[in-house]
């Protein structure tokens, strides 16, 4: 036999379907290590590799080990041979249930009988004698060990000579529960070598469906290299992830399909939970995952609602990432604690008397009633529930957000409210004002005059004589958040909703010499309203004690509507919402084997699920979005309108977006390619070298799988899941003739590029800082549930509003039932779980055996590295005064890496809270 090259590879992580593994060439081996596994699961099958960061290198975990070779079987002249086939399971809190299940003698007897898993080993090559399959080899693994929660299994099994190399193992589950395989590992070949095939993934029973799950081995294939003895099973698994789009999905089933959001309303509970279909001519919209429920009696259009909903079996978290997980920790607080608050806050209009009385959340706290479990909370959300006394009350307590921490009375300040539009929350809304006089583009028989009341003269006026308005939008030094034309069609609407208000709004600012903005002016503006004509109001930064609250107040609405925006456009439907139809089209198009899908399977995790968990009890008719932020039921209806109106697949790419709004221009010469309308823009200067770097690493990795740039448009499966995503997952923009073509190399680095940006740094700088920008409501409120004193005005409420302006301002703010249940989840949302996997942290196993993969992985872990450094250099210059000064909170919203909790940094690879 020849001597083997062997070199150190990291450990193999899986996808939730199959990891195939590097086929065996004739004359060379592997060898595997046993496995060493924790209680915990990985995420969706993800065996992990760990960044360390102290010493800028990744360091591979102790699960797995695995040694590079080039040979996983038997080559077509050896001998027979003998090897055994060990099989990992993983026993969850449901299986040990089961054990108490009327099936669990049988499944018992199974196991003594020695058939618990019956497992098919098959060759990755046709009969060269016949051109037919080769027989498989079969043979049953009788349980032989436990572990605490691992359990083995073993099956001793002869391979004939011929058999050639292993393609894939097939495996049935002849218990009556379904069984957690974390991986299959064949040992017994000459020389020592051995064969891992990482399954991490639920396997069903055969009692429940007798097809066979397939696991493929580790090397990537496209379609046209893939070896002729597995190419039916290749097709065959992805058929059966289609599924039929018939019938009612069952919990255990993986079949991927699309369906409207017809599921978010409940009209057969209340006729006011009835809600339009989104997805459609009336209602465009991205697809979601179907799931065969019935319809509504009522509404023959809409689905029926369910205690949970229905996601692809590997897909789901709840029991894989156990507590760690801050989805678990998310559903805690969505169904046990916000009813609870519901009870100790009895009443929902109730607003808070004092400014002091925000400040007792984090001082004093919210006395909740005993819970039924003692301890409950304190061990699910021990961050936000502390016990009072053992067997007593308890009590919700908020850690102060680092924006009060820092700054107290940040919130209050123009210079900050400007800030935050560059650093913030949401740095995707500001623009380059490039038209003037402003103007809307609605109808002005419906909505009013269409002139903006931010004239030439009140603008020149505030800016002191700086320049003319002409000279600062050739100098490009006026900015506008813009929420006019979006909003105004939903006001009247909205209005007609108790305890909400809403205006279509316009705000101004002027960049200064010292690269900050400056607010000139807010414009707040009412459509006709019955026989009332339209009114609009200019609101300016002044010098007298009424002009000053009022400039507050017009603030605070503004901020409701930036809050609003964010959350229902820039962060769920940019982000959340859009990306599902890229992950059923992968999953129903691209083999588990396929180069592609193992890229963007990383990007992938958690999010259907998520979005499952949103369309439960976040997004739905009267949900915390509806319940809590202006827009009240036409929230994501809202949504649907910018989707229509605003959505471009080529306008999500960072620079795309940063020159559709003004922010940037193309400049061949920049370091990035673009140049930046305002140089210290924290949010796009971090952003452009994380898009850069994921932009090299994605290069270098099609490049490598597609070195014929003809390869591209020949991927028969590449092609069709672009296809099904323009034309099933975002049907309603099929026809767009913006959308990319897939025919060279380019296109799809550029394309894809632009999904893992979405997934992880557009996400990352939208959710993270949750907490820490909003966690003090003042600073973004989501809600204004008050008019402002100058519109239809009362002469004895204008009175109320002179002696008192305190108040008025506390009364346009949340409720205390609507503030404190927004902070708990935009706590929760704003957390890193321990085991968060972040980009550039994890080499997969099938890039890992790859030496060009893993060489090209570990240049984009080096370029993370430096953007931290990047950002932290940034932090301490005082010169870039839009991310450093006093009382500032830095911004690090894109440093890649973080510690658990809520950290206000970190970017995840996926969309997983």
């Amino acid at each position: 036999m020849m001597m083997m090259k062997l070199q150190l590879q990291k450990p193999p992580s899986s996808s939730s379907r199959s990891s195939p593994l590097l086929p065996l060439k004739p004359g060379s081996s592997a060898i595997l290590s046993s496995p060493s596994f924790v209680n915990i699961l990985p995420a969706r099958g993800q065996t992990k590799h760990h960044l360390s960061k102290k010493y800028n290198r990744i360091r591979a975990s102790s699960e797995v080990k695995v040694a590079t070779a080039t040979n996983t079987g038997v080559d077509k002249n050896d001998t027979a041979v003998t090897v055994k086939a060990v099989v990992t399971v993983q026993e969850t809190a449901a299986n040990i249930l089961s054990t108490l299940s009327l099936t669990a003698p049988l499944d018992t007897l199974t196991d003594v009988a020695g058939k618990t898993f019956l497992l098919e080993l098959v060759s990755a090559e046709l009969d060269p004698n016949n051109g037919l399959e080769n027989e498989t080899i079969k043979g049953y693994a009788h349980k032989v060990n436990q572990k605490e929660t691992i359990v083995t299994y073993e099956s001793v099994l002869t391979i004939p000579a011929g058999f050639g190399h292993i393609g894939a193992v097939q495996v049935e589950n002849d218990h009556h529960k379904e069984a957690y395989i974390k991986s299959i590992e064949i040992t017994g070949f000459p020389n020592g070598t051995s064969v891992s095939v990482p399954c991490n993934s639920w396997t069903h029973s055969k009692y429940d469906n007798k097809q066979k799950r397939i696991f493929f081995t580790n090397k990537s294939y496209l379609p046209s290299e893939t070896p002729s003895g597995i190419k039916r099973l290749r097709e065959e698994e992805l058929q059966l992830l289609r599924g039929n789009g018939e019938g009612e999905r069952k919990a255990s089933e993986r079949i991927y399909d699309y369906d409207t959001y017809n599921d978010l309303g409940n009209p057969d509970s209340k006729d006011e939970l009835a809600r339009p279909v989104l997805g459609g001519k009336d209602h465009p919209y991205p697809r979601r995952c179907r799931t065969g429920r019935p319809r509504t009696k009522k509404d023959p259009l809409s689905e029926e609602r369910s205690s949970s909903v229905y996601v692809p079996r590997d897909e789901a978290f709840a029991e894989l990432k156990q507590l760690t997980f801050s989805g678990k920790t998310l559903k805690s607080v969505l169904h046990a604690l916000l009813p609870q608050l519901e009870i100790a806050l009895v009443d929902p209009e109730l607003g808070f008397p004092y400014f002091t009385a925000i400040d007792s959340l984090f001082n004093e706290g919210v006395t909740l009633p005993k819970p039924k479990s003692s301890g409950f909370f304190q061990s699910i959300i021990p961050r936000l529930v502390k016990a009072i006394r053992d067997g007593q009350d308890d009590l919700l307590l908020f850690e102060t957000p680092e924006i009060l921490d820092r700054d107290k009375f940040s919130w209050f300040k123009d210079e900050e409210f400007s800030r935050q539009t560059l650093a913030g929350l949401n740095p995707y809304s500001i623009e380059l004002v490039t038209e003037w006089p402003l103007k809307s583009k609605l109808d002005p028989k419906i909505y009013g005059p269409a002139e903006s009341l931010i004239t030439t003269e009140l603008v020149e006026k505030e800016i002191r004589g700086f320049m003319t308005v002409n000279e600062a939008l050739k100098r490009k030094k006026l900015f506008i958040l813009d929420y006019h034309d979006l909003l105004m069609p939903y006001v009247n609407k909205v209005r007609e909703v108790e305890g909400t208000t809403l205006y279509g709004s316009r705000t101004l600012f002027f960049l200064t010499e010292n690269g900050t903005l400056r607010p000139v002016a807010i414009e707040l503006t009412r459509p006709p309203i019955g026989d009332k004509p339209q009114w609009k109001e200019v609101f300016t930064p002044t010098w007298d004690a009424t002009g000053c609250w009022l400039w507050r107040l017009a603030k605070a609405h503004v901020c409701a509507h930036d809050s609003g925006y964010h959350q229902l456009v820039i962060h769920w439907l940019r982000t959340h919402c859009c990306t599902e139809p890229y992950i059923i089209a992968a999953n129903r198009q691209l083999s588990a084997m396929h180069p592609i899908y193992r890229l963007l399977h990383p990007h992938f995790r958690y999010t259907m699920e998520i979005n499952a968990l949103a369309r439960e009890s976040l997004i739905n008719a009267g949900g915390i979005i509806e319940a809590c932020f202006s827009p009240a039921k036409y929230s994501i209806e809202l949504s649907s309108a910018a989707y229509d109106q605003l959505w471009r697949f080529d306008m999500e790419a960072l620079p795309a977006d940063l020159i559709r709004r003004g922010m940037a221009v193309e400049d061949p010469t920049a370091e990035h390619g673009v140049k930046l309308a305002i140089e210290d823009y924290p949010f796009a200067n971090d952003g452009l070298i994380l898009w850069d770097a994921i932009k090299e690493w994605v290069g270098d990795y099609v490049n490598h799988y597609y070195p014929d740039p003809t390869l591209v448009e020949c991927d028969n499966e590449l092609q069709a899941w672009w296809t099904e995503v323009r034309t099933k997952g975002h049907a309603d923009k099929k026809d767009e003739p913006w959308w990319p073509v897939l025919k060279t190399p380019e296109d799809l680095i550029h394309t894809l590029t632009t999904i893992i940006w979405v997934t992880a740094g557009h996400h990352a700088a939208v959710n993270f800082g949750q907490y820490p920008y909003a966690g003090y409501f003042p600073n973004r409120p989501t809600i204004a549930r008050s008019n402002m004193p100058t519109e239809d005005p009362n002469e004895d409420l204008f009175k109320i509003f002179l002696k008192k302006p305190e108040a008025a301002l506390l009364r346009c703010f949340p409720s205390q039932i609507q503030a404190t249940k927004v902070m708990a989840v935009l706590d929760v949302l704003s957390n890193h779980s321990p085991d968060e996997e972040y980009i550039g942290g994890n080499v997969e196993s099938s890039w890992a055996e790859n030496p060009v993969i893993k060489a090209a992985f570990e240049r984009f872990n080096g370029n993370l590295m430096r953007l931290e450094g990047i950002i932290d250099e940034r932090n301490t210059n005082v010169k870039l005064k839009n991310r450093v000064g006093a009382g500032v909170v830095p911004y690090e919203l894109l440093k890649p890496f973080s510690e658990p909790g809520v950290t206000g940094k970190g970017v995840p690879n996926s969309i997983s809270i």
